[in-house]
């Protein structure tokens, strides 16, 4: 008979990301529109690209948007792809598909996104409005994140803890909207998101989204952003809906 560690030990099973997950994230969440109300609630004016970073050529893009066009070309989920819509006032549905993939449906525009942990060798060709997202648990040697509350005595270990951000990259994208008035993004931009969860001591739980788009096609540098979603006890005001287009808001700005 073998003994403990012997040669007739059967292999361990790897654990899947969906056991190993640090922080669960499913769960419905809302929006908390709390800043950029004039940009999230409504659609701004043409040309007010305030807090873009958008270059000249970006700008000439975005002074030509053409929401009626947009519609006649079947291009109107331009604002709800994966660079714009988690900004939009939106309530999201989060699930596990699969022991490696996160799942978020949301409903402003009725779009899903799937966050793959294991990349395959060759991502999909095509461009889709959510396009390709590669997921990964950050650890404490990476530096992002929250660290967890209690760590061990310094001692050398095979793996780091895992933080409890999750990483997601996106590529893939088709061209679209960072807002819904045209601030551009084109099909080579690049997301990344940093995705954290918080309890508060009332009981109230929080959902931490950080996103940074680099497109030097459209963008003079990175345009980074925080936006926060509030956990909700079920699905009784997910609504699902197609993607619209509302038509700009005509004269000054609204403060």
């Amino acid at each position: 008979a073998q003994g403990r560690g012997g040669l007739g030990a059967a292999p361990q099973t790897p654990s899947s990301p969906k056991n190993t997950a640090p922080v669960d994230l499913t769960g419905y969440w809302e929006a908390a529109i709390t800043e950029d109300w004039r940009f999230r609630m409504v659609t701004p004016p043409k040309g007010d690209f305030a807090g873009v970073p958008l270059n000249a050529e970006g700008l000439k893009a975005g002074n030509a948007w053409d929401p009626q066009k947009d519609i006649e070309a079947g291009e109107q989920c331009r604002a709800f792809g994966a660079a714009g819509i988690m900004r939009l006032p939106v309530r999201l549905h989060v699930t596990q598909q699969d022991d490696d993939t996160l799942k978020i449906e949301i409903d402003n525009g009725n779009q899903v996104r799937l966050l793959r942990f294991n990349k395959p060798a060759q991502p999909p060709a095509q461009h889709e409005w959510q396009g390709f997202s590669v997921a990964e648990w950050e650890t404490v040697a990476q530096g992002q994140g929250l660290a967890p509350a209690a760590g061990g005595r310094g001692g050398v270990q095979s793996s780091p803890p895992l933080s409890g951000s999750l990483k997601v990259v996106t590529t893939k994208m088709r061209p679209g909207y960072l807002r819904r008035n045209g601030a551009p993004y084109s099909g080579n931009a690049v997301l990344t998101e940093f995705f954290d969860r918080t309890t508060e001591p009332n009981g109230d739980s929080w959902l931490i989204l950080t996103s940074l788009v680099d497109d030097p096609q459209y963008l003079q540098q990175p345009f980074m952003l925080t936006t926060h979603y509030k956990r909700e006890p079920d699905g009784s005001k997910f609504n699902p809906r197609p993607c619209e287009v509302t038509m700009p808001v005509v004269g000054k700005n609204i403060r």
